[in-house]
């Protein structure tokens, strides 16, 4: 399961966990109440496992990140989350570096990462960036709230890369307007990755690659649309189970009545150069 911040372990391609013994209303409390009492911090989507799954994109970000990893000699990852994504790198450059802002991702992060040697830095997430011009030939980012164009190109060496899967537009929207309604037009488009290449080549950066795609996302019980939107807190401003208890007492109904309620997920690879 990914998502915006941006995004991010996947849970296994299976069907729905096994149902409690108690009749509809009693199992919608069960389900609620388990998804409501669940940790969400870190950027680990296991618990989702058996409960909902997400198409992976195509081109493999974990993976092609690593292998820009291994040819690189000092990196900046930013936003890291709970820093899941980055410790999973198995050569890490002689110098890594990690930003988040989130306290308890911050603690998650750091316990992961320094025993690889990674420096984890409090950052809040708006410029400047607490890095010194030139600092990195390579920063990479999942599902970044923001792209603050501007500080990467400043951040990286002459000929540097920056390399990030993100939340492209409409994403996760059948969700979104299920609890919050239709949303306007300016919303749809806001994190079109047109608006991104844009964004890196008004910065003086050379966008090297650019794809993206739409991904099939089912969730299988009321409980991992409860887990998602407290761990994804963007989707739902202020969610709460109490606010939406109705809401989510219907949707409950109609996925057992109907089975797994679908969502498509957007998602976009973008990699920009600094021109030598």
């Amino acid at each position: 399961m990914e998502s915006s911040t941006p995004a991010p372990t996947p849970p296994v391609e299976s069907g729905p966990g096994p149902r409690p013994a108690s009749g509809p209303d009693g199992r919608f409390e069960t389900l609620v109440a388990e998804a409501a009492a669940v940790p969400v911090d870190g950027w680990d989507f296991s618990w989702l496992d058996g409960r909902a799954t997400e198409q992976r994109p195509s081109w493999g970000y974990a993976r092609a990140m690593a292998g820009r990893m291994a040819r690189a000699g000092a990196a900046l990852d930013i936003q890291t989350g709970g820093g899941e994504v980055l410790a999973s790198v198995p050569r890490l450059p002689a110098l890594t570096v990690a930003t988040e802002s989130w306290p308890p991702n911050i603690a998650r992060a750091t316990a992961l990462l320094h025993p690889r040697g990674v420096a984890v830095v409090a950052d809040a997430d708006e410029p400047p960036l607490p890095f010194g011009d030139g600092a990195f030939d390579l920063v990479v980012s999942r599902h970044p709230v923001t792209t603050w164009w501007e500080e990467i190109a400043r951040v990286l060496v002459p000929g540097g890369t920056y390399f990030s899967q993100q939340v492209g537009p409409s994403s996760v929207f059948e969700i979104i307007e299920y609890f919050l309604g239709p949303q306007p037009d300016e919303a749809r488009d806001a994190r079109d990755p047109r608006h991104a290449a844009a964004g890196a080549e008004a910065a003086g950066l050379e966008v090297v690659g650019l794809r993206a795609e739409r991904l099939r996302m089912e969730f299988f019980d009321i409980g991992a649309v409860v887990y998602f939107l407290r761990k994804v807190i963007w989707m739902v401003p202020g969610f709460t189970v109490e606010e939406y208890l109705p809401r989510l007492r219907s949707l409950h109904r109609k996925i057992e009545s109907e089975g797994p309620f679908v969502a498509h997920s957007s998602r976009y690879l973008i990699e920009a150069r600094k021109p030598r």
